[in-house]
């Protein structure tokens, strides 16, 4: 981009001499052209953003909002569905639910809080998640969420929380914002390829191991699992950086990373690792497992994946397949996604009671289905009397 040198920028972000004020130079002088390529570099790079001060420029941009310094930008932003005072618009379905997972919030972080100042933090997110909610109607909320908007309530000021957390929620983590979690499972399923394909031996030990471990972690973009704010902005730095996809890839390298003490529990006793895996390693080393990710997803790409022919289209998966593309999308690409994804959910669920029944009904179904395919024929050979001729010739030949 004109006025941008960009080898430049990452050598020095990416040097181990580079300070911190040189890092932060580059991190807000991409966002100033929004350089997602860069953005994504500087993610991934140790430290990520380093601060809540470049976080608040940088999240925003790869998100596709304003960089917050007021300036006009240049990709569309889309809107929320609903305009005007967010108080005003019809409750939301998930209200209920979403007040008892505040009332348990902000459990690990920010620490040395009095009852005065949890108290208004909790009114706050409440807020935060009801407006997201009530202003884009369609989205279901599901438990963890708010453990996410935690996060993007004490990283970014008031005015740019509600529509960033809509953006992600329509356009990055809209397979968890469906009425089943079936999307979000399909998800999972490529955790085993990925260690299949990287680590055989691995594969074959917890191959009795549903990978519903993943769930909460991948769910929430581990927002329910790490307990320290700054461990989880930073790894938050790479997760809105790169695609979507790349949260399973950290799953697999968590997995990977706990080689010899899964090695140490027998493969035949799958709830004893499956409570090893539900459970992040501690200390957990971010730099390295973000690394290890990426090393992954290089050598072992999604579409080579056999679990990934399962994934919807209109998933955030493939609609989202490649980093940035999420800043280019609107809301009205979010919803129209969203219902697409909920109308092959109803196909899915129509198609498994269909086969239910059949099953359950299989002798009388088989019977009557000869019944039709000898009624058919008939019909055939009635019409066109040389077919069974031909079919005649064709069986005693073989018979002979």
């Amino acid at each position: 981009m004109e006025g941008l040198d960009e080898p430049v920028l990452l050598e020095k972000t990416t040097s181990p001499a580079a300070s911190h004020a040189d890092k932060e130079r580059a991190i807000l002088e991409a966002c100033r052209w929004r350089n997602l390529d860069a953005l994504r570099a500087l993610a991934e790079s140790p430290g990520g953003f380093i601060t809540d001060k470049t976080r608040q420029q940088a999240w925003p941009v790869l998100l596709g909002l304003p960089s917050g310094d007021g300036e006009t930008p240049t990709i569309p932003l889309g809107q929320a569905t609903e305009a005007g005072p967010w108080k005003e618009l019809p409750r939301h379905r998930d209200e209920d639910q979403v007040q008892l997972d505040v009332n348990r919030a902000f459990i690990y972080y920010p620490e040395n809080q009095n009852d005065a100042e949890l108290a208004r933090q909790k009114d706050e997110l409440s807020a935060l998640i009801v407006e997201v909610l009530r202003r884009n109607p369609y989205l279901c909320y599901f438990q963890g969420y708010h453990d996410i908007c935690q996060v993007f309530l004490l990283v970014l000021p008031p005015p740019i929380r509600a529509p960033a957390v809509a953006r992600l929620s329509a356009l990055r983590i809209r397979d968890f914002m469906l009425p089943s979690l079936g999307p979000a499972v399909r998800q999972l399923r490529l955790i085993p390829d990925i260690l299949r394909a990287s680590d055989p031996r691995l594969w074959h030990h917890l191959s009795g191991t549903e990978p519903f471990f993943a769930l909460a972690g991948t769910l929430t973009m581990y927002a329910h699992d790490i307990t320290t704010l700054g461990e989880i902005s930073r790894l938050f730095d790479v997760l809105l950086a790169r695609e979507p996809v790349f949260s399973v890839y950290m799953f697999a390298a968590i997995v990977r990373s706990r080689r010899e003490e899964l090695f140490d529990t027998p493969h035949d006793e799958p709830e004893m690792l499956h409570s090893i895996l539900c459970k992040l390693p501690r200390p957990l080393d971010l730099e390295a497992l973000i690394s290890a990710a990426r090393a992954l997803f290089d050598a072992h790409p999604p579409e080579r994946l056999p679990a990934w022919r399962t994934i919807s289209r209109a998933s955030v998966l493939r609609t989202a397949r490649h980093p940035g593309v999420c800043a280019t999308q609107s809301m009205a690409d979010g919803r129209g996604f969203f219902e697409k994804q909920v109308t092959e959910l109803r196909w899915l669920k129509r198609r498994d009671k269909a086969c239910e029944l059949l099953w359950q009904h299989r002798r009388p179904v088989r019977t009557v289905g000869i019944a039709v395919l000898v009624g058919v024929a008939a019909a055939v050979f009635r019409r066109y009397p040389g077919v069974l001729a031909y079919i005649y010739g064709i069986v005693s030949r073989w018979v002979r």
